[in-house]
């Protein structure tokens, strides 16, 4: 009875998982049509799936129009930057959190929480007095400190979770053995937490390179403006999209996510397999 009762369960979550992912792809698949699509099409009043006359024309255009190698190195730069310090500071904090329970550390994981729930609106203007007294304003270097400290918490709320994952009793049996510290947190504890130190890092670089906010107000120079500003100037004056070039950049623009992902998949998964077979 229970297995009859835990088909039709199944096959239900796996039709919300369809519907979900249905959901998700077809903003994705509907840029992929639209940057390849000839401006004729664009305009057309009955629009298809498949464009009928594929073109790179967007491509050409959106490289024409907008310096987007420049900035993409700059969004580069910034994301690659932000992330690794974040990680190399948040890696020893999370591990005395989970390793060290008190009232204090709890508190300080509540508050990294409750931080999440911030807006942007509510930090802006004294974060934008704080980096002008600092001359940091229309500064990558800036730019990098801000997302430092906006992906910490999340970085920290993460790595949390991975240290409390591995057993201590690892840590334990390696100090029996005469293991020390540091050759016992270098030989048992990082390999394990590699596949969260790594899923940390490509998250905290996925919200790096495609945060505009920040960007768009600390950034005041054309040639330091991130890809995510540079996007927005695909819209004319009165707000009508170049919604052909803009597709192709926004296309361009997503392709590092979508690696970042598959990277994170990869490592995800070795690393979980390597740990069960060093435990």
């Amino acid at each position: 009875m229970s297995l009859r009762t835990s088909r039709p369960a199944r096959a239900g979550q796996y039709l919300a998982l369809l519907c979900y992912l249905v959901f998700l792809a077809f903003p994705f698949l509907w840029l992929i049509s639209t940057a390849f699509k000839p401006a004729r099409e664009l305009g057309s009043l009955h629009p298809t799936w498949i464009p009928d006359s594929p073109t790179l024309e967007n491509f050409r255009q959106a490289f024409d129009e907008q310096p987007l190698l420049r900035a993409a190195g700059n969004s580069l730069t910034v994301a690659l930057s932000a992330s690794l310090i974040a990680v190399v500071i948040a890696t020893p904090m999370a591990y005395v959190m989970a390793r060290q329970r008190s009232r204090l550390t709890t508190a300080a994981t509540g508050w990294v929480v409750v931080s999440q729930a911030f807006p942007f609106v509510l930090v802006i203007i004294p974060l934008f007095l704080v980096l002008k007294h600092l001359h940091l304003i229309n500064s990558l270097f800036g730019l990098i400190m801000v997302y430092v400290v906006w992906s910490l918490p999340f970085a920290l709320w993460m790595l949390v979770g991975y240290v409390r994952a591995v057993p201590a009793e690892l840590e334990e049996a390696a100090a029996v053995d005469g293991a020390g510290r540091l050759r016992t947190l270098v030989s048992v504890t990082a390999p394990l937490l590699a596949p969260g130190i790594v899923a940390t890092t490509m998250f905290a670089f996925i919200t790096a390179w495609n945060e505009f906010f920040f960007a768009l107000v600390l950034l005041k120079s054309p040639e330091k403006q991130t890809l995510p500003v540079i996007l927005t100037h695909f819209l004319g004056a009165e707000g009508v999209a170049d919604l052909g070039p803009l597709a192709a950049a926004a296309f361009l623009a997503t392709i590092p996510s979508l690696v970042i992902f598959a990277i994170i998949q990869r490592r995800i998964t070795g690393g979980m397999l390597a740990g069960a077979v060093k435990t």
